[in-house]
């Protein structure tokens, strides 16, 4: 539907769900568009774990008090699926097999020749090079099962699930919205969260690679409330060292993946050219600091221009994924 289109009485919400958070944002009928209305709300340890509901009464008690706080009752709903459910693989297909009968091979092919490890995926593609001997194409799968989970629980609570997304994507829409992307591009996104990080590498505007790693969470060693611009702020209180070992676990899988992507997704030898930090993890500042220290490859967060600033305030940066995901239909 176009962006025009959208009617007062269904406008859109925009909502991602982690292990640690429920968020969503909601754009303003406008052009440029621009984030009218946003929250979050923290989420207890143990009710999603790893990107899957393990407690659904307590979830659906929670997204009930929030659908009724942020008056958002019988709103159609994009969703991000989360990134430890999803899996980014390049496959290679006959060369014969037409383009509109790409998604019937898949089909077929899912569990004989390409293999996932999860049987009955929710799947799309992305068409790549060809020859005249195969077809190379960008496959984004994720398990049936716990994708929809997702979409029956918010449809039990009377919303209207319209889409599904992938983080990366939502975080690339938004930097590519704000003219940030530039030709001959090698993007690497870093998405560092509380509970996890999701990497990704993109080439031009295409997610060739993605890897997810789940972060120690013990709610006991943490402090939160709600900051003044409506979002979750988090204080540390825990063994500073270990904190420290962590984020060092991730620079060491940061740099796998830029030498994975070196040397072996290209045969030119292509470096990363840019990485793009995003996230909510309050250590957020100094991470990007040391990555500066540490890469010689530039590092940029996103910023927000006027325009999608809106009349209310500042959009907090660990709300950028859900407007990202509000821009799904806008470009």
């Amino acid at each position: 539907m176009a962006f025009s289109l959208f009617s007062s009485k269904n406008r859109i919400i925009n909502m991602v769900l982690n292990d640690h958070s429920i968020r969503y944002v909601e754009l303003k009928q406008s052009n440029p568009p621009a984030a009218q209305k946003w929250s979050e709300r923290f989420l207890p340890p143990g009710i999603i774990v790893d990107g899957k509901i393990v407690d659904i009464d307590s979830l659906t008690s929670i997204l009930e008090q929030c659908i009724d706080e942020w008056k958002i009752q019988r709103r159609s709903v994009r969703f991000i699926i989360p990134d430890a459910l999803v899996i980014i693989r390049k496959v290679s297909i006959p060369a014969d097999v037409q383009d509109d009968e790409i998604k019937g091979y898949l089909y077929l092919e899912l569990g004989s020749t390409i293999h996932l490890p999860f049987e009955e995926p929710v799947f799309d593609y992305y068409p790549l090079e060809s020859n005249q001997k195969t077809k190379d194409i960008l496959l984004f799968a994720a398990p049936e099962q716990f994708v929809m989970e997702y979409s029956e629980l918010f449809s039990s609570l009377k919303l209207n699930p319209i889409a599904a997304d992938i983080s990366p994507l939502s975080l690339y829409r938004l930097y590519h919205y704000l003219d940030k992307s530039s030709s001959n591009e090698v993007l690497f996104t870093v998405q560092f969260d509380l509970t996890s990080v999701n990497l990704c590498i993109f080439n031009e505007n295409v997610p060739l690679v993605m890897r997810h790693f789940s972060l120690p969470f013990n709610i006991d060693e943490w402090e939160y409330n709600i900051g003044i611009a409506g979002s979750l702020e988090f204080k540390f209180n825990g063994d500073a060292e270990e904190l420290a070992m962590q984020i060092e676990d991730i620079f060491n899988e940061v740099n796998k993946l830029v030498d994975f992507y070196r040397y072996t997704l290209t045969n030119e030898g292509q470096d990363v050219t840019k990485f793009l930090v995003n996230g909510d993890h309050p250590m957020l500042e100094a991470i990007i600091d040391e990555m500066k220290d540490r890469y010689d490859i530039p590092v940029e967060m996103i910023t927000l221009d006027n325009d999608l600033k809106g009349k209310t305030g500042y959009l907090p940066s660990n709300l950028f994924l859900p407007l990202g995901l509000a821009l799904k239909e806008v470009q």
